[in-house]
């Protein structure tokens, strides 16, 4: 088997890694919505906030078999290597999955990282590649899909309208698109809330945010091809941002969105502005995207005061996806 790295600027190869992500989310995670040569685009060249990984390619003869890739940060958690590896359906049981899993092992202590997690859906074979490999089941998370068509808007108003006397102190605000330069500190320190988010078992330190990587996040969902809409509570006593909410939409294919962070600082909670800012955003997204028909959210199973707020707006369970992770 031959193995080798690729970057968005190889286009053969971007390509090759699309077909192949899409044959296995067809039998792994069919509802998922199909990868195109833009997106992989986008995600190899600017990854989630500015730090994309690095993927690579596995060939047996001129069959393309599988993929992985290693991803690093230099914010935070400078002990740990994020690896992903996925083989073709058609070429599953063969032993490539473990060479490509060594592969990236071996980047990830090149790199000086001390321990790998790994992601998978949950299924008995991937418990099996775990367990083999001595990775240990640390969090599992729920990927949820609002459609907005069975959205009870009636009830939605009426728990709307129970919770706002409890958020008096606090006005809501829309924001379309970049966040001025000079809002951007006070945003990566709301968005720092987000680490009160349960990591269960997990070897992982709270992320590090800042002004800088706040923009390269705003610069990556833009180069997605994505529009981003975001709700803030500002607290009116003190004129600090409390809470915030953020959902990105295709422009390419406006039917699908994504709902990113929803937090809630921790001197600003027990207020209801989770609902609050939700429900807002359900509304404005109906008026400026009216061909929006589904948004879908990841929560970790133990976040029980998110999945109650996604139960009031009607997601629905799509599949759990397990975090593996090990010292290398």
């Amino acid at each position: 088997m031959e193995i080798h790295p690729f970057g968005p600027d190889h286009t053969e190869d971007l390509a090759a890694w699309t077909d192949l992500v899409n044959a296995i989310g067809a039998v792994d995670a069919p509802w998922e919505r199909a990868m195109t040569t833009a997106r992989a685009d986008a995600r190899w060249r600017h990854g989630w906030d500015g730090e994309p990984g690095t993927p690579y390619l596995a060939r047996v003869g001129e069959d393309v078999v599988g993929w992985a890739a290693i991803s690093t940060s230099e914010y935070d958690n400078l002990h740990l290597a994020w690896l992903e590896v996925g083989v073709h359906p058609d070429h599953r049981r063969r032993g490539h999955g473990t060479v490509l899993l060594h592969r990236l092992e071996a980047e990830a202590r090149s790199a000086g990282r001390t321990s790998i997690a790994v992601d998978a859906w949950e299924s008995e074979a991937a418990d099996g590649f775990a367990k083999v490999h001595g990775l240990d089941r640390r969090s599992a998370e729920i990927n949820r899909r609002q459609v907005l068509a069975e959205i009870d808007w009636a009830t939605l108003d009426r728990r709307y309208d129970e919770a706002l006397p409890h958020a008096a102190g606090y006005v809501l605000e829309r924001r379309l698109g970049p966040t001025p330069d000079d809002g951007l500190e006070a945003l990566a320190e709301m968005a720092s809330a987000i680490n009160d988010a349960p990591t269960d078992d997990l070897d992982y330190e709270d992320e590090v945010f800042s002004g800088e990587r706040m923009r390269a996040y705003e610069t990556a969902v833009d180069a997605h091809g994505d529009q981003l809409y975001r709700v803030v509570a500002r607290h009116l006593a003190t004129g600090e941002l409390a809470a915030q909410t953020v959902v990105a939409v295709s422009r390419t294919e406006p039917t699908w969105g994504d709902q990113h962070d929803t937090s809630v600082t921790r001197a600003h909670r027990g207020h209801r502005l989770g609902l609050l800012l939700k429900t807002d955003m359900l509304r404005w997204l109906r008026e400026a995207e009216p061909a929006l028909a589904t948004i879908d959210t990841w929560n970790a199973e133990s976040n029980d005061r998110m999945i109650e707020v996604n139960e009031i707006l009607a997601y629905r369970v799509m599949g759990r996806a397990w975090t593996y992770q090990r010292s290398c």
